[in-house]
């Protein structure tokens, strides 16, 4: 009897320690304002990990698994790597800029950024695998300057480190894209964001070429933080995903901030960019659903989240409108990236992002369109560049404009911006 109660005993301390951690442990798992921070990690960890990973070894170009637009206009599909390398670092990169703690989250990130720094080596390493197509095609400008917009946005963390050798090939290869003349639309800003670059580290740039197209992006603008894509109007996300955010960046770096002036441009030019793009984060974050979902419409919504690159651009630069709080902004843009990628829909058999917009729909994919195009959609995680202890990830979080609409809260009136 003895030997019974003591094997009793036992059992029932076991399970009671069992209990014990089993509660500890949804306790840890209960949902919390930092656990928004480890949504956004997760899914910006596992689009950019095969790329860097394959990429740092100079594999990217042998195992990615490529997919093109069923319209496809015949390019050398060798684009598609530029295209996802440059496009996931300009959303990365701030990221990246973090320093290194003792937390999961930044073995995470110190990871990346290894695979980053090497694969910047090989892209512009003739002798690699994966060398770029920086010489060939007219696209190589467009991705050569979400490349140039990632060493703006983490100059010290991804410029800086790179050995003598790679930043001269790095300054060769955007110079000779002086070949490509950009069609008049929003690629002049292309030109602008890669001289933009060469100027900030040091090299011959052509001042030129930035200055002409920032004067036309302006005369471009259509008013209450809506920019034309070339002459023509067209209601689609290219103030998202180009105009806005490179227009703001190259007049950032040429104002230092918009503290300083030249005698072909106003560091009040620099505020006056920076109230459109704040209308537009607030046009943006009302687009946003009660649900967590966004209007489809305009070409290239295979870009996925890049939709919100504004919104995101303003949090991480800590310029959000005064209408609109932390909280607020984190809350709906966590319910987007939840909806776009809390399962595997978005992404094929090989870890590469699919054609679709949520989910494989290759037939709505442009005829320019190919899997390392979708990797814009990077470009909505800026905000992961404030350190954890931001407010931007402590605020309590709160419903968003529509949320409070449709569920019967009081909402700010909605007004136009006049200049």
């Amino acid at each position: 009897m003895k030997s019974n109660k003591g094997h009793l005993y036992l059992l029932l301390m076991i399970v009671l320690f069992c209990t014990t951690q089993s509660v500890s442990a949804k306790k840890k798992n209960t949902p919390s304002a930092s656990s928004d921070r480890e949504v956004w990690c997760d899914v910006m960890y596992r689009i950019a990990a095969p790329v860097l990973k394959n990429m740092s070894e100079g594999k990217l170009q042998e195992t990615m698994l490529v997919e093109l637009s069923p319209t496809w206009d015949g390019r050398d599909k060798g684009v598609t790597y530029m295209e996802g390398f440059g496009r996931l670092m300009a959303g990365l990169a701030p990221w990246l800029s973090l320093p290194n703690d003792d937390s999961i989250e930044s073995a995470q990130r110190e990871q990346l950024r290894q695979w980053a720094l090497q694969s910047y080596a090989q892209a512009v390493d003739p002798s690699s695998p994966d060398y770029l197509l920086w010489r060939k095609e007219g696209q190589p400008l467009v991705d050569a300057a979400y490349v140039a917009d990632s060493f703006l946005r983490g100059y010290d963390a991804l410029w800086v480190p790179l050995d003598s050798l790679t930043k001269q090939r790095y300054i060769e290869e955007f110079t000779q894209l002086r070949r490509v003349n950009p069609p008049y639309t929003n690629w002049l800003l292309f030109s602008a964001t890669v001289e933009t670059l060469l100027r900030k580290v040091g090299a011959q740039d052509d001042y030129y070429r930035t200055i002409s197209a920032l004067r036309k992006i302006d005369e471009w603008y259509v008013g209450d933080g809506w920019y034309s894509d070339g002459q023509d109007f067209a209601f689609d996300y290219y103030n998202s995903f180009v105009i806005h955010p490179m227009y703001f960046e190259c007049l950032d770096e040429l104002t230092q901030g918009g503290t300083h002036s030249g005698w072909d441009y106003k560091k009040e030019t620099f505020e006056k960019a920076k109230k459109r793009m704040q209308r537009f984060g607030l046009i943006l974050e009302r687009f946003i659903s009660p649900e967590g979902t966004f209007p489809v419409f305009g070409r290239s919504i295979t870009y996925r989240t890049g939709t919100l690159q504004p919104l995101a651009l303003l949090a991480w630069r800590e310029m959000l409108p005064s209408e609109l709080t932390n909280g607020q902004v984190r809350a709906a843009m966590t319910a987007v990236i939840k909806n776009m990628f809390a399962d595997e829909r978005n992404f094929n058999e090989g870890g590469f992002l699919t054609l679709g917009f949520n989910g494989q729909q290759p037939n709505i994919s442009d005829w320019y369109t190919n899997n390392g195009s979708l990797y814009m959609a990077s470009l909505a995680f800026l905000p992961l560049g404030l350190p954890a202890n931001h407010a931007f990830w402590t605020d309590a979080p709160q419903n968003w404009t529509s949320k409070k609409a449709w569920y019967g809260e009081d909402f700010p009136k909605d007004h136009a911006i006049h200049e």
